[in-house]
């Protein structure tokens, strides 16, 4: 049931449950790290790999000691600008970290979420929380309680509302090799802010085998209903003349027909206010039987370059 009942949500995860958590990213399935049985009721629930990490929620970079050693000095600058925020660091892990959270590696993924909701709730924990988003694997991320009820009203017995999400992407991650930064994966930073902070950094974001961290899959944050990516739109409309159309737009598109469901992320053209819009626009093209759902990419700068990345993700086979 959705509910904004701290302490049932508390009791439910000391006890071993599992639980989805607001986050200012995206809903997660939260579960105590420490906790094998519930940390294996995640991966059930959402048929995840088990090959794939999960990210550690912790409530300060103060305890960040207490899940990760050996921590490079980038890693610190990036915490003290963006946590808490959706900036997830990929570091040497310590030895209590079950393998269950790492898929095995030697390496933890780990963040200090923006939301106020889970952050009183991870304050008032014992433990830190395991969250992946709180949807089947593969599948359109929640950005609502209602996008986590649609999927999982029957299995999850408490999922903590706090309302739409405020980024609506998911967190960027960067890891390090050789004490060098790597971007994993586009997130709710940009890669351009990140630089701003330490300079230049390699981009690695596709291993669909072996990833070093969440969202690293050829597949992945796919709506049920298939999407084309046709820089022009009307030419789309006109070769699909017998199907059920839905328009993804950045800005809204005066050539397409009224007739045709169009969903604009941002009248003015911004960019952060498309990536805080797109999940919960895919959300509701996904559930009006369509048969195609028809988008461009964006602008590959900024935030842009995150919607891109989800967007070619969400059309590979």
């Amino acid at each position: 049931m959705i509910t904004s009942d701290l302490n049932q949500v508390k009791t439910a995860l000391i006890n071993g449950d599992i639980i989805a958590l607001p986050t200012e990213t995206v809903y997660g399935l939260a579960a105590n790290i420490y906790l094998d049985s519930a940390l294996e009721k995640v991966f059930k629930l959402k048929k995840r790999p088990s090959y794939n990490p999960l990210i550690v929620h912790i409530s300060n970079a103060s305890i960040l000691e207490q899940i990760a050693k050996n921590i490079p000095v980038k890693a610190r600058e990036l915490a003290n600008v963006f946590w808490p925020g959706p900036l997830t660091l990929v570091l040497e892990k310590q030895d209590q970290i079950p393998d269950r959270v790492t898929a095995g590696k030697p390496t933890v993924a780990v963040r200090v979420p923006n939301h106020p909701i889970a952050l009183q709730l991870l304050k008032s924990l014992n433990f830190p929380l395991a969250a992946p988003s709180a949807n089947p694997f593969g599948s359109l991320s929640p950005t609502s309680a209602e996008h986590v009820a649609h999927y999982f009203k029957e299995e999850i017995n408490f999922i903590l509302d706090g309302g739409p999400c405020s980024c609506g992407l998911e967190s960027t991650i960067i890891g390090f090799e050789n004490d060098e930064p790597v971007l994993y994966r586009y997130g709710a930073i940009s890669i351009e802010e990140i630089k701003k902070v330490i300079g230049q950094i390699k981009v690695k974001n596709q291993n669909s085998k072996n990833p070093s961290a969440p969202g690293m899959l050829s597949r992945h944050y796919a709506p049920k209903t298939q999407i084309q990516i046709n820089e022009d739109i009307s030419l789309a409309l006109a070769q699909n003349p017998d199907k059920k159309i839905g328009v993804l737009s950045f800005r809204k598109n005066k050539k397409i027909k009224t007739e045709i469901h169009q969903e604009v992320l941002s009248i003015s053209g911004d960019l952060n206010e498309a990536s805080k819009n797109l999940y919960a626009a895919l959300h509701r093209l996904d559930q009006m039987n369509l048969d195609l759902i028809i988008t461009a990419f964006f602008p590959e700068k900024g935030l842009g370059k995150t919607i891109n990345d989800r967007l070619k993700r969400a059309i590979k086979k």
